[in-house]
C-alpha cells in the first residue's frame, strides 16, 4: 500500500502543503553543509584575529610573570584576579563563537532562502519515536545507508587530504629544523599547517555539502509530492466545489445585474439593435460630466428588460444597430464612452434633446 501511495504521488506539492510542511520544520536542510560552513568560519575567525589573540596572551602572560612575586591568593584578591583574566580571555574568544554563531544562522537561513518560521509542531513530543520498530527501520533505512555512504566518503577524503599535506611538508624537511626555531615561529608553522589543512579538507567538504543541499533538496521534494487526487481534495477544501464556486459566481450576477437595472431609470437614453442588443446611457452635462456613461447594457433578454424599464420610465429609445453594437462591444458598465464614439453619441443626444423639446408643454 506504502509503494502504491508513493507511485500515486505524481503532482508537485501546491504552495499549502509546503507551508504546512513548513509549520512542521519538514525543510530541505544539510547538515553537511552547515557543518562545513561552520568549520570555514572558524578558521577565518582564527586566521583575521590570530594577531589580536597572540597579543592579549603576550600581554596576560608577562602581566602574570611579572606580577607573581606580588600576587597573593586570598579571599579578597581572588575576585579581582578573576575579572583581571576574563578581562585578556574575553577579547580573544568572544570575536570567534560570535562569528561562527552568526556563520551559522546565515547558512540556516540561506537553506530555507531566508523565511524565518516558528515550528511549533516539531517542538511537540512524539511518542513515534520511542517505538522500537520504527528505530529499527530507519537504521536500514534508505537515508541511512546514505549517510553511512557519506561517512565513509568524508573519512577516506580527509585522511587522503591530511596525508597528503603533512607528506608534502616531511618531504621539504620542514619539521626537522623546528628544533631551531623559538616557540613562536613553530606556533606561526603549526597554524599555517593547520590553516593549510583545514582549508583544503573544508574545500572538498563544501562540494560534498552542496552536493548534499541538492540530494536532500530532491528528497524533500520527493517526500511532499502529492496524488492528483490530494491536489483535488486540497482546492475543494480552500476554494469549494465547482458546484459551490458556480452557485456563488451566479449570485454575483444577479446583485450586479439588479444593481445595474436600478441605473436604467437614471438613464438619458437607450440605443438599441432593435431588439437584440440595448445599450442606456447617461450624460449630465450640468455636473460636468467629460462624456456619457454606459450604465447598462444586455443582449436578448436583459436588453428586453432595459427597454421595459426605460419605457415605464419615459427615457428615449433610439434604434441604431451600428452605435449599439460599438457601445456594447467597447464600453463596460460604468465606464465612460470611447473618443471614436463621441460624434455618434453626440448625434444621438441631440435627437433626444429634440424629442424632450417637444415633450415639454407649451404655456
Amino acid at each position: 500500500m506504502a509503494e502504491q501511495s508513493a507511485q500515486d504521488r505524481t503532482e508537485k506539492a501546491t504552495p499549502r502543503r509546503r507551508e504546512k510542511e513548513r509549520e512542521k520544520g519538514q525543510i530541505p536542510k544539510s547538515q553537511d553543509l552547515i557543518s562545513v560552513t561552520v568549520l570555514f568560519a572558524g578558521v577565518l575567525a582564527f586566521y583575521f584575529n590570530s594577531d589580536n589573540i597572540m597579543g592579549n596572551i603576550t600581554k596576560f602572560i608577562i602581566h602574570v610573570y611579572s606580577e607573581a612575586s606580588f600576587i597573593s591568593i586570598s579571599t579578597t584578591s581572588l575576585p579581582m584576579q578573576i575579572s583581571f583574566t576574563i578581562k585578556y580571555i574575553i577579547p580573544i574568544l568572544a570575536p570567534i563563537p560570535l562569528f561562527i554563531m552568526s556563520a551559522s544562522i546565515v547558512i540556516n537561513l540561506a537553506q530555507d532562502n531566508f523565511k524565518i518560521i516558528f515550528a511549533k509542531k516539531a517542538l511537540k513530543p512524539k511518542f513515534s519515536a520511542l517505538n522500537p520498530i520504527q528505530g529499527i527501520k530507519k537504521i536500514f533505512s534508505l537515508s541511512s545507508l546514505v549517510e553511512l555512504v557519506k561517512g565513509i566518503l568524508k573519512f577516506i577524503i580527509v585522511g587522503f587530504i591530511a596525508y597528503s599535506v603533512l607528506k608534502k611538508h616531511l618531504e621539504l624537511n620542514e619539521f626537522w629544523i623546528l628544533y631551531n626555531v623559538t616557540v613562536a615561529e613553530t606556533l606561526v608553522f603549526f597554524g599555517k599547517l593547520l590553516f593549510e589543512l583545514s582549508v583544503k579538507v573544508g574545500a572538498v567538504l563544501l562540494v560534498l555539502g552542496i552536493a548534499d543541499f541538492a540530494y536532500q533538496k530532491w528528497q524533500h521534494e520527493k517526500k511532499i509530492k502529492m496524488s492528483k487526487q490530494e491536489v483535488k481534495d486540497e482546492r475543494k477544501q480552500y476554494e469549494g466545489s465547482p458546484e459551490l464556486k458556480g452557485r456563488i459566481r451566479s449570485i454575483q450576477l444577479q446583485v450586479a445585474r439588479r444593481r445595474m437595472m436600478s441605473a436604467v431609470p437614471d438613464a438619458t437614453v437607450v440605443v438599441t439593435n432593435p431588439i437584440f442588443i440595448a445599450v442606456a446611457i447617461k450624460y449630465e452635462p450640468m455636473k460636468n460630466t467629460d462624456a456619457p456613461v454606459v450604465v447598462a447594457k444586455g443582449k436578448r433578454k436583459i436588453a428586453e428588460k432595459i427597454r421595459e424599464i426605460a419605457s415605464l420610465n419615459n427615457i428615449p429609445i433610439i434604434e441604431n444597430k451600428p452605435l449599439a453594437k460599438s457601445l456594447f462591444d467597447t464600453t463596460e458598465v460604468g465606464m465612460e464612452i470611447s473618443m471614436a464614439l463621441y460624434q455618434a453619441v453626440a448625434e444621438i443626444l441631440a435627437q433626444v434633446y429634440k424629442i424632450n423639446q417637444k415633450l415639454i408643454p407649451i404655456t
